[in-house]
């Protein structure tokens, strides 16, 4: 596809949205057209050999574009939102340089923050954080969760009350800096000059792109990759394990519910997933929402092409 030199590229153009909303392929498009690359965003693509339950798109659908920060930890490995931040502006400062556009493409809204915003990260303390995990092992993360409804009811109503892993780290944060865990969240001041696009289909559409794609996830050997993963650990990975569907398949693995089972409660993870990540994004007024929807997916891309050249020559 040729590259369009009509205009200059922004800075760094952000794809954000919920998940099967269709941000991959758009970012790919802005890309082509832009002599851009893409820098992932999406925090479970960030694994090694989690590809069919992530939906990362293969070598073919990347349309000789490169992508960035993917396959890039192992199963074992927690995530870490301070890490990503130095790996994302890295590459994006790299790209800038070497004058291509930065696409940043992912539903992770915390990741998206800190990749383009001001965001600093409160240190840790390792007793404090071995003292509330023992507390999660014995007591479980919904004991934990009604502590943090007390101390923070805004984080306890963003962080599911099965998310132990978040819940020690936003009880951390509050023992440690005595403020709020969403007192450290980011405020709206960018690093970069970034056009952010969102990518809107309404609930109903999106619930059902979501059942079709766990159902070809499924078809397409999502627990055969499990259970390969499985053998490299990823049942000890604090963070990989609980990834939507990867979680689901080890219950099947360890023989605590059917495939089916799993299958119906992926979707319905999912679903609930979706609306949390799209309530994450519109609270960002930054955010510039085209409709991805069956009736606007002919027009999406080039609306938003449209959308990038008028910022930059505004």
């Amino acid at each position: 596809m040729t590259v369009r030199t009509a205009a200059p590229a922004p800075r760094v153009i952000a794809v954000v949205g919920p998940t099967a909303a269709g941000k991959s392929d758009l970012g790919v498009f802005l890309a082509q057209q832009l002599g851009g690359e893409v820098v992932n965003a999406d925090s479970m693509q960030l694994y090694r050999g989690m590809d069919i339950g992530t939906a990362k798109l293969t070598l073919e659908e990347r349309g000789g574009v490169p992508h960035h920060l993917l396959d890039i930890w192992d199963v074992t490995e927690p995530a870490s939102v301070a890490e990503y931040q130095k790996l994302a502006r890295a590459e994006i400062d790299r790209l800038l340089a070497e004058g291509r556009t930065p696409v940043l493409v992912g539903g992770s809204g915390l990741y998206v923050r800190g990749a383009i915003d001001v965001l600093e990260f409160p240190g840790t303390d390792p007793e404090v954080r071995a003292r509330l995990e023992r507390e999660l092992e014995q007591d479980g993360p919904g004991a934990l969760h009604r502590l943090l409804a007390e101390a923070d009811p805004e984080a306890a109503r963003v962080i599911l009350p099965s998310n132990g892993r978040r819940i020690v780290r936003a009880l951390e944060v509050i023992e440690i800096t005595g403020k709020p865990f969403t007192a450290n969240l980011p405020g709206h001041d960018s690093v970069y000059d970034t056009v952010q696009i969102g990518v809107d289909v309404g609930r109903p559409e999106l619930d059902e792109r979501i059942t079709v794609r766990v159902d070809r996830m499924w078809e397409a050997g999502l627990v055969d990759e499990v259970r390969e993963l499985e053998a490299r650990g990823l049942r000890e990975g604090r963070t990989a394990s609980r990834a939507l569907g990867y979680q689901q398949v080890l219950d099947v693995l360890a023989g605590e519910c059917t495939e089916e089972d799993a299958r119906v409660e992926t979707v319905r993870a999912t679903k609930r997933f979706a609306r949390r990540q799209d309530s994450w994004f519109r609270r960002d007024p930054r955010v510039h929402w085209l409709g991805g929807a069956a009736e606007d997916r002919a027009e999406l891309p080039h609306r938003a092409l449209a959308l990038v050249e008028r910022a930059v020559t505004a």
